[in-house]
Order: structure tokens, then C-alpha cells, then sequence
């Protein structure tokens, strides 16, 4: 009887032990995996069409509601769900399932408006949990579940995150770009360019 417990003790430290160094591989895994080089899409100005332009203004809030509207709608794996949150930064904030807990992920970034329309998100701070990894792994981690369109590019060894504004696919075939992106004095303004084509013209 003695012998069995004592042999029950051993399989369970075996157990636990090989459990932490699978834990221990995974993370290593993700730290050292090389990263790809990622492709932009080529830089577009909507002037080059011809067309009436018109300026629409929004705020935090009602681009809070579409980013997240729009973000429902992407592939990606089940034990990851996330969400934007527009305050002073741009933060996309999300849990993942690890282990059977839920591991807290928290991105911010500050918006760079580029000169065609298009807007680079710049990471300013990152966590996964507790664990220590390097920002470009988290980055990296988030681009491995979330199937994004040809029109968003994540870098993580640029910490960045490229969005090409005026190459999103409208039904209306209109074109956007970014004119302004000011989070702190909530101005948010964007300009629509309606080709001529469109119209009938």
C-alpha cells in the first residue's frame, strides 16, 4: 500500500514537471519563431481620380462603434476574442484562453496619419498577462489570429500596424482617405471621394 502511494507521488511530479516544460518550449517557441518580412499594399492617392471630394467629421465614439462593428466581422480563432477602444490612444484590448484561464492582452498605439490618406498605428505599450515577452512576439501573437484583410498590414518588428485607408473595399465604390486623426481634442476627419463613374458621369 505504501509502495502504490509512493509511486502515485512520483507519476504526479513527472506529470507537473513535463507540463512545465511544455509551458517553458511554448514560450521560448514564440519568443525565438522567426518573423516575415510583411508586404504593404502600394501607397494610392484618391486625387488621381477624378471625382467630387467631400470632408465628413466624426469622433471617438461613433469610429469606436464601426472599428468594432467592422472587427466582429474578421476570422479568428476561437480562444481569442478583443475589441478597440478609442481614448488619448488607440488600444485594442482582448483576452486569450491559455491553460483553461483567461490571459489578458492589452495594445496601444498612436495613430500617424501617412501623406496619401493611409494611417500607421504605432505601438506605445503592449502586455500579455504577466509574461514578459518582447513587443514585437505579442504583435506578432495577435497577427497569427486574426485573418486581416489585404488592407491591413501588421508589422511586429516595426511594432505597427499599416491600415491602407484608401484601399478598403466600399459597396459604393467610394474612396477614403484620412485627413485627420487628433484622439485628444476628438477630431476625426475623413475625406470622400465620389469617381465620377459612379455617378454616371
Amino acid at each position: 500500500m505504501k509502495w502504490s502511494a509512493n509511486w502515485n507521488w512520483k507519476k504526479l511530479f513527472f506529470l507537473l514537471l513535463s507540463i512545465n516544460f511544455i509551458i517553458l518550449f511554448v514560450i521560448v517557441f514564440l519568443i525565438f519563431w522567426p518573423m516575415e518580412e510583411p508586404t504593404y499594399p502600394q501607397k494610392e492617392f484618391i486625387e488621381e481620380d477624378a471625382g467630387a471630394e467631400f470632408t465628413i467629421r466624426s469622433g471617438k465614439e461613433n469610429l469606436t462603434e464601426l472599428a468594432n462593428a467592422f472587427l466582429k466581422k474578421l476570422p479568428k480563432e476561437d480562444n481569442f476574442t478583443y475589441m478597440i477602444s478609442l481614448d488619448d490612444e488607440v488600444k485594442l484590448l482582448g483576452t486569450i484562453i491559455a491553460f483553461g484561464a483567461e490571459v489578458p492582452i492589452q495594445i496601444s498605439f498612436d495613430p500617424i496619419v501617412q501623406e496619401n490618406g493611409d494611417i500607421i498605428l504605432q505601438s506605445t505599450n503592449m502586455s500579455l498577462g504577466l509574461l514578459r515577452l518582447p513587443q514585437d512576439r505579442i504583435l506578432k501573437y495577435v497577427n497569427d489570429r486574426i485573418d486581416t484583410p489585404e488592407w491591413i498590414t501588421i508589422n511586429p518588428k516595426e511594432e505597427h500596424i499599416y491600415i491602407a485607408v484608401t484601399q478598403m473595399e466600399l459597396k459604393s465604390n467610394f474612396k477614403v482617405k484620412v485627413q485627420q486623426f487628433d484622439l485628444e481634442n476628438d477630431n476625426i476627419t475623413f475625406r470622400i471621394k465620389v469617381p465620377n463613374k459612379t455617378l454616371g458621369l
